[in-house]
C-alpha cells in the first residue's frame, strides 16, 4: 500500500491536473459555433442534406445536427473498388448517416493527442492493403485492421445516451472516410467533428493526388477556431520515411470563408444509444467524470499513470489475479499483474515515440493484461496516449491469448454460418478459416499451442501473402483481394459483423460483449466470448507464459507498432526478471516465428532500432 503522504501528493496532483483540464473542454457555445460554421459551408455547396456530429475527447456525443431532419438520407458503404453486395459491409445502403458521422467524429478525437493530430483521412491511409495506398509492392498500412475497434458490442467501451465516462463506443468502429477531424483548444485535443454530405461512407484509394472531398471541406470549415497546432498535424509526422496525410484541403479552399450561419436548435436530432435531441457541453479529459484520470494505486516512479475510472474515484481495472484458472493452477497473481503492468509502462517512458511531436518525446501508450480466459486483469496508460489505444490494447491482449490456445481451432469451428441479411449477406462458418489456416500452415495450426503474437496472426490476415506482394494469394485469415477491402477483411470482420449490425438500432451490447450472438440451430449457443471487444490484426501484443503454460496476454497500443511490440515483449521479459516466478515470454521453441509458411517465417515481434531516449542501446529484444 502506498505511504499516506504519497497518496495525498498524488491526489493533489490529480486535482491540479483535473482543474487544468476543466478549462479544456467543449462548451455548448463551442458546439453551436462548430455546427454553424459547418452549416455555412454546406449551404455554400448546396449540400442541404448534410449531417454533422460533434463529440468530446472521450467519445460522448455532444450534438448531431441534420440540415434536413425530416428526411435524413441513407448512406452507401463502398470502398470504390466495385466489390459487389454480399461481401462484408461493401455496397450496403443503410439508414445510418447519423451513426456514420459519429464514427467519423470519434475517429478524429480518438486518433489524436497533444503530440499528434490525425483524421479519418489519416485512418484511410493506414488501413489499406498497401502503405501508401496505391503504391503496389508495399506492405499493408501500419494500423491495418484498426477500423474494427471501438466496436458498439464491446464489453469495455461505455454505451448510452447520457453523458458520462468513456471511452465510449463507436457505432461503426473507426472511420476511413475523409471528413472526420479532431478539435483542439489551447493545444489540447477536446473532441472531434464528423460530416457526411455526399451519401457515401468510403475511403481514399490513393494518396497520389489531392481530393476536393465535400465531407472534408465542410469538416474543415467546422474546425475553424478549433484547429490543432500546425506542428502536430499528421503531415508533419513520418513513418517509414513517408508523411501521413492530414487533409487534402485547408481553410483557403472554403467557399463560405469560415463564416457562420443561423442554426435551428430543433435540428439537433436524437440518435438512439448515443445522444438525446439537443446539444450539450463535453467532459474535461483527466477529470474523474471523464472516465480516465490520474492513478493513485498504480505507479511508476517519477512518472504519471492514468487509469479508467468508474466516475466515483475507483479504478475500473485495478490489478487483480486471474479469474480462471485460479493462481494455484498457474494463473497470474495480482502482484504479477501489477509488476507486468508497471514494467511495461516503464519501458514506454524510456522508449522513443514514432508518431509524436516534438521529436524525442517518449512513447504514450495504453497497456492491457488479460488471463487465459480473456478476463481483464488490468488496464493503465500514460497521460496523453491516444484514446483509441485503450480498446485496441485490450483487443491485442485477447487476440494473442486466443490465438495461442490449443482449443482455438475447435472453438472457431463451432461457429456456424449466419444468414445476416436474407438473400443479401451470409457470414460463412468460421470453420472455413480454420481449414484454410491448417492447409496453409499445417494440420495442427491453432490446435497445438503455438505462441502467436498479434504480428504473427497479422501476417496471415493480409490479402497478399507474403504481405504487399501483388499477385500472390491471400493469407488464410483474409478473403481474396478481388473482394477484399477495409469493409470486407475476413475473419476479423466475420467474427463481429452480426454484432455490429445488431447494434445499429442503438441497443446495448450483451453482457458477454462482441462475438456473443446466438447462431443458427445447427450450432446452438454463443460464439466464443474470449474476443469480447473484437479481434485485432496489427502488432503490439504477446501471450504470457509460465514456463510452457499459457496464462494470459499483454497488449500495447500507442505511438508506433514496433514500439508497441517492444513494450509488450520487453515489459513482460523485465517483469519476469523482477518476479522470478516463471512468468515471461513464450519459450523460443514455442513461438510462431519458428513456422515457415510459404517459404518465409512468420514474425513474432519486431523491435525498433535505437529504441530508447538518451541511449544508443541496440538489439534490445534479441535473445529474450
Amino acid at each position: 500500500m502506498l505511504h499516506r503522504s504519497l497518496q495525498i501528493g498524488l491526489i493533489t496532483t490529480a486535482l491540479m491536473w483535473a482543474n487544468l483540464a476543466h478549462s479544456q473542454s467543449l462548451t455548448v457555445d463551442d458546439v453551436d459555433q462548430i455546427i454553424s460554421q459547418a452549416v455555412a459551408e454546406a449551404s455554400a455547396h448546396v449540400a442541404d442534406d448534410a449531417v454533422i456530429a460533434v463529440v468530446d475527447r472521450m467519445g460522448n456525443v455532444l450534438g448531431v445536427y441534420a440540415m434536413n431532419p425530416t428526411a435524413v438520407p441513407d448512406v452507401t458503404i463502398s470502398s470504390g473498388r466495385g466489390i459487389p453486395v454480399g461481401n462484408g459491409l461493401e455496397g450496403l445502403t443503410l439508414a445510418i448517416t447519423p451513426l456514420a458521422t459519429i464514427s467519423k467524429a470519434i475517429t478524429g478525437a480518438y486518433l489524436s493527442s497533444s503530440g499528434n493530430a490525425f483524421t479519418s483521412r489519416t485512418a484511410s491511409q493506414i488501413v489499406q492493403e498497401h502503405f501508401n495506398p496505391g503504391e503496389r509492392g508495399q506492405p499493408a498500412g501500419p494500423l491495418f485492421g484498426v477500423q474494427f475497434s471501438q466496436l458498439p458490442c464491446s464489453d469495455m467501451a461505455r454505451f448510452g445516451e447520457d453523458i458520462g465516462g468513456g471511452p465510449r463506443r463507436s457505432p461503426l468502429g473507426l472511420s476511413a472516410d475523409p471528413g472526420g477531424l479532431p478539435l483542439y483548444k489551447s493545444g489540447q485535443v477536446v473532441g472531434g467533428v464528423g460530416v457526411l454530405a455526399d451519401g457515401v461512407y468510403g475511403l481514399d484509394l490513393s494518396v497520389a493526388d489531392f481530393d476536393r472531398d465535400l465531407d472534408e471541406m465542410i469538416a474543415i470549415a467546422a474546425q475553424q477556431g478549433f484547429e490543432p497546432p500546425e506542428d502536430i498535424k499528421g503531415h508533419r509526422i513520418t513513418v517509414e520515411g513517408k508523411l501521413f496525410r492530414y487533409a487534402d484541403v485547408d481553410g483557403s479552399f472554403l467557399r463560405a470563408g469560415g463564416a457562420t450561419a443561423a442554426i435551428d436548435p430543433a435540428n439537433y436530432i436524437a440518435v438512439a444509444g448515443y445522444t438525446p435531441a439537443g446539444r450539450r457541453s463535453g467532459l474535461a479529459y483527466g477529470s474523474d467524470a471523464s472516465g480516465i484520470t490520474l492513478s493513485v494505486d498504480v505507479t511508476v516512479p517519477g512518472s504519471d499513470v492514468f487509469v479508467l475510472s468508474d466516475g466515483t474515484g475507483n479504478n475500473r481495472y485495478a490489478p487483480r489475479a486471474s479469474l480462471a484458472p485460479a493462481p494455484v493452477a498457474g494463473g497470474l497473481t495480482s502482484e504479477e499483474v501489477r509488476t507486468l503492468l508497471t514494467q511495461a509502462l516503464a519501458v514506454a517512458y524510456r522508449a522513443r515515440a514514432q508518431i509524436r511531436r516534438p521529436l524525442g518525446s517518449h512513447a504514450q501508450v495504453s497497456v492491457s493484461i488479460v488471463d487465459a480466459e480473456a478476463n481483464i486483469l488490468a488496464i493503465a496508460r500514460t497521460p496523453d496516449a491516444p484514446i483509441f489505444g485503450t480498446d485496441v490494447s485490450l483487443q491485442k491482449a485477447r487476440t494473442a491469448t486466443f490465438a495461442s490456445r490449443s482449443t482455438t481451432a475447435e472453438e472457431l469451428s463451432n461457429v456456424a454460418e449466419v444468414e445476416l441479411l436474407p438473400g443479401v449477406l451470409t457470414i460463412p462458418p468460421l470453420s472455413t478459416y480454420v481449414e484454410a489456416v491448417q492447409t496453409f500452415v499445417g494440420p495442427t495450426a491453432l490446435a497445438d499451442g503455438t505462441a502467436f503474437a498479434d504480428r504473427s496472426g497479422g501476417n496471415l490476415s493480409r490479402p497478399f501473402y507474403p504481405d504487399g506482394i501483388n499477385g500472390n494469394s491471400n493469407g488464410p485469415l483474409s478473403v481474396p483481394f478481388e473482394v477484399w477491402s477495409p469493409f470486407n477483411v475476413g475473419l476479423q470482420l466475420d467474427l463481429v459483423l452480426p454484432d455490429i449490425v445488431a447494434r445499429l438500432d442503438g441497443s446495448p451490447p450483451p453482457p458477454q460483449g462482441c462475438s456473443a450472438l446466438p447462431q443458427s440451430s445447427a450450432a446452438p449457443g454463443p460464439m466464443p466470448t474470449r474476443l469480447a471487444n473484437g479481434l485485432q490484426i496489427f502488432p503490439g501484443s504477446v501471450p504470457v507464459f509460465r514456463g510452457d503454460m499459457l496464462i494470459g496476454g499483454i497488449g500495447v497500443s500507442g505511438d508506433g507498432i514496433d514500439q508497441d511490440d517492444m513494450i509488450s515483449f520487453l515489459g513482460l521479459h523485465n517483469a519476469g526478471e523482477v518476479l522470478d516466478t516463471g512468468v515471461g515470454n513464450a519459450p523460443p521453441e514455442l513461438r510462431a516465428d519458428n513456422l515457415v509458411v510459404g517459404g518465409v517465417n512468420l514474425r513474432f515481434v519486431n523491435c525498433p532500432f535505437s529504441p530508447f531516449l538518451n541511449s544508443r542501446e541496440q538489439g534490445v529484444c534479441a535473445g529474450k
